[in-house]
């Protein structure tokens, strides 16, 4: 199983070093695809869009976007929905040669 507590950040970068463990670069890697997807559902549902008066200029999709990838990420460090624990399996047998 994925941990939970794993920071999800867009912005970090993979393991500090080239001979990190393949499977923790693996989870990372999981656990982001995970909060990218449900991001993207997010947005598919309207969540985030506005339709009042004040939503003439393109402005609040930019900051709609950073809320929905905020509220997937905390998703998936809640437990998400188990795409992470997929990801990350397919990527081992993968990486193992199966």
């Amino acid at each position: 199983m994925i941990p939970s507590d794993l920071p999800i950040d867009s912005t970090a970068k993979f393991p500090r070093s080239e001979r990190a463990d393949p499977s923790e670069r693996a989870r990372e890697t999981a656990l982001k695809l995970e909060a990218t997807f449900l991001s993207e559902m997010l947005k598919s549902a309207g969540f985030g869009t506005q339709t009042t008066t004040f939503s003439e200029g393109g402005e609040e999709d930019h900051f709609a976007s950073f809320q929905r990838d905020a509220i997937a990420q905390h998703m998936v460090r809640a437990g998400g929905i188990g795409l992470a624990e997929h990801f990350f399996n397919a990527m081992m047998e993968t990486h193992n040669g199966r």
